[in-house]
């Protein structure tokens, strides 16, 4: 089952034409045709081994396609990958923080490496903090948090020096309900504060609940591709089988 919305007429935030990505002999994505608009919420759901990391990891420029073309902003990957790493913020399924390390002091190594001046850092990191409820841990060492709380501060850490996009891979695997629950409301105001996020996960619920487009990478290639608005979570888990011929997400 394929459908795909209408083109929108403005152009893509991030677009890829025919793109591959093999290792050694093996393709994982198959000449991929996929576009993101800006400020869209895409939930990009598929098997595990269908490449969702994998397309991730070409749009944050720590991989390079084996053939076509991929932009990012107007830049073309990997050539112009300086340039848009500046426009990402990643979460994946490492924190990346550093557990000796404090959430402050954490956030501070991050702005240095983002380049955000001492003013900007000084405002930026306890408005961040108290954002994604962790305003009065700032001081207690990562070390010390739950699983819940390193996701928060990760995504205060992809969120610190303002990205346009958001790239979130699996990030509510490990989430206890609670915790899961805190994510979807910083997800919410992310895309409400006009950020453009592409999420892989396995939770079709939380696909057709939080995104505005859901697409389905099956066998490297996008199978199904619609807007959210038209689905529910049984219709999506429906089809998820249809497009995947597999039960579930996982």
């Amino acid at each position: 089952m394929t459908s795909s919305p209408s083109t929108p007429a403005a152009v893509a935030l991030i677009e890829a034409q025919a793109l591959v990505k093999a290792y050694d002999l093996l393709p994982v994505l198959r000449k991929l045709d996929f576009t993101v608009q800006r400020g869209e919420f895409v939930a990009l759901l598929g098997p595990n081994g269908a490449g969702k990391s994998t397309f991730l990891r070409l749009v944050c420029g720590l991989s390079r396609p084996t053939a076509g073309t991929l932009r990012v902003g107007g830049w073309e990957l990997p050539k112009e990958a300086h340039a848009v790493r500046a426009q990402i913020g990643l979460v994946s399924h490492k924190s990346l923080l550093y557990e000796t390390l404090s959430a402050h002091e954490n956030l501070v190594y991050f702005s240095r490496l983002y380049n955000l001046s001492a003013a900007v850092t000084a405002q930026r990191i306890p408005e961040i903090l108290n954002q994604v409820g962790l305003g009065k841990r700032a001081h207690n060492l990562v070390r010390t948090f739950s699983r819940g709380m390193l996701q928060r501060l990760s995504i205060a850490r992809a969120l610190l020096h303002n990205p346009d996009i958001l790239l979130l891979d699996e990030p509510y695997t490990g989430l206890d309900q609670d915790a899961s629950a805190v994510l979807d409301d910083l997800l919410r105001d992310a895309h409400n504060g006009g950020r453009t996020i592409l999420m892989t996960t396995h939770d079709l619920p939380r696909a057709a609940a939080l995104a505005s487009r859901v697409a389905i990478l099956s066998r490297g290639v996008i199978a199904y591709d619609q807007p959210a608005s038209e689905l529910n979570p049984i219709k999506l888990s429906t089809i998820y089988t249809e497009v995947t011929s597999m039960t579930s997400a996982r």
